[in-house]
C-alpha cells in the first residue's frame, strides 16, 4: 500500500472508531483504551530507535515524564488545549532527545543503554527538586468534566486525542520503513561501520531516529496529568512504562511498523484485564514472563512467525 494511501486508511480508521465510541456508555472502556493507545504510540517510538535502528533505550520513562510535566508546567502558566501541549511536549522531548543523542550516539551497545538510563534518572531528580511542578508533593491537576468541542466525558475525549496520537505514531513509523531514512537505519542496525564505509551519513540518521523517538514518547506523555489527575514523579518515571515500551515491540516484532501495534495491544489488554481481575502488582510479572517467552519460543516476535523469508531491508542510498 502506498504511503499515502495507508495515512487516508488510517484516518478512515480513526474516524470510525471515533464514530463508535459514541455509544460507549461506560467510562472504564476510555480509561482502558487510553492505556493500549498509549502503550502503542509508546512501543512504536521505542521501535524507531531501539528497532529499526538497534539502538536499546531505556530512558522511556525519561521522554514520556518528561512531556508530562511540560503539560504541567503550560498547564500552570498558559493553560492552553491539550492538542498544543502535546505539540510543545514533543518538541521539547524531541529537542532532549537530539541532545542526548549528539551527546551519546558515538558510543553503542550497553554502553548508550545505560547512558539513556542515567538520563531519566537526572531528569527525575531535577523534577523531584522543582517546586513549581510540585517536586517529591506531586501535583494536582483538575480537568474539566465535559469534553470541549464535542460533549460528553472528558475521559471521551482523551480517549479520541491518544487515538489520534497513536494513528499518527504508527503511520509516522510506517512511512520511515519504506523511506530511504528507514533503509538507512537498517544499515546501521546490521552493519554501522560497513553502512560509514558506503558512506551513509550514519550519525546524522541516528540524531533524527531519536529525536522522532523521543518527541513521540513525550507527546505521549503530555496528556498524563489530565488523564491520572495527580502526578508525582515516581508515577511520571514508573518503571512499567520503561519496561513495557521495550517489551512490546520484543514480543509483538521489530522488524516492521505492525510488530508494536500487535505488541501493544496484546500486552496492554492482558494487564488491563489482570488489574481488574487479579491485581495491578502483577502486570510487570505478566509483562516479564510474556517477554522471556517469546525471546526464546519466537525471538522475531508475534509478526515474525507469520513473516516468509527474512525481507530485504538494505539498499544502496545513493547521494543526493
Amino acid at each position: 500500500m502506498r504511503t499515502r494511501y495507508f495515512w487516508l486508511a488510517a484516518a478512515a480508521l480513526v474516524i470510525a472508531i471515533g464514530a463508535a465510541s459514541r455509544f460507549a456508555t461506560n467510562d472504564y472502556f476510555f480509561f482502558a483504551s487510553y492505556v493500549v493507545l498509549q502503550y502503542i504510540v509508546m512501543a512504536t517510538a521505542w521501535n524507531i530507535l531501539g528497532g529499526y535502528t538497534g539502538y536499546v533505550n531505556f530512558g522511556t520513562a525519561g521522554f514520556f515524564a518528561l512531556g508530562a510535566y511540560t503539560a504541567v508546567v503550560l498547564h500552570k502558566t498558559l493553560a492552553p488545549p491539550i492538542p498544543v501541549s502535546i505539540l510543545v511536549a514533543g518538541v521539547v522531548s524531541g529537542a532532549l532527545g537530539f541532545g542526548m543523542g549528539y551527546l551519546t550516539l558515538r558510543v553503542r551497545g550497553v554502553f548508550f543503554a545505560i547512558a539513556t538510563l542515567a538520563m531519566a534518572i537526572v531528569l527525575e531528580t531535577l523534577i523531584t527538586n522543582w517546586d513549581f511542578v510540585g517536586g517529591s508533593r506531586g501535583v494536582y491537576i483538575i480537568r474539566p468534566a465535559a469534553a470541549p468541542l464535542i460533549g460528553g466525558s472528558y475521559i471521551q475525549y482523551l480517549f479520541l486525542v491518544m487515538l489520534v496520537l497513536a494513528a499518527f505514531s504508527v503511520c509516522i513509523a510506517r512511512s520511515i520503513e519504506h523511506s530511504k531514512f528507514g533503509y538507512g537505519l537498517a544499515t546501521i542496525r546490521d552493519d554501522e561501520l560497513a553502512a560509514e564505509a558506503a558512506g551513509v551519513p550514519t550519525l546524522k540518521l541516528k540524531l533524527i531516529a531519536t529525536a522522532l523517538s523521543g518527541g513521540l514518547m513525550g507527546m505521549a506523555g503530555a496528556p498524563l496529568p489530565y488523564y491520572v489527575t495527580y502526578l508525582d514523579p515516581s508515577s511520571g518515571f514508573n518503571l512499567a512504562f520503561a519496561v513495557n515500551s521495550i517489551a512490546m515491540p520484543l514480543v509483538g516484532g521489530t522488524s516492521m511498523w505492525l510488530g508494536p501495534v500487535v505488541g501493544a495491544i496484546l500486552l496492554a489488554t492482558i494487564q488491563q484485564i489482570a488489574t481488574v481481575t487479579i491485581s495491578s502488582a502483577l502486570n510487570l510479572l505478566i509483562v516479564g514472563v510474556l517477554m522471556v517467552g517469546f525471546v526464546i519460543a519466537a525471538p522475531n516476535g508475534i509478526v515474525g512467525l507469520f513473516e516468509g523469508k527474512p525481507r530485504g531491508r538494505i539498499k544502496t542510498i545513493k547521494s543526493d
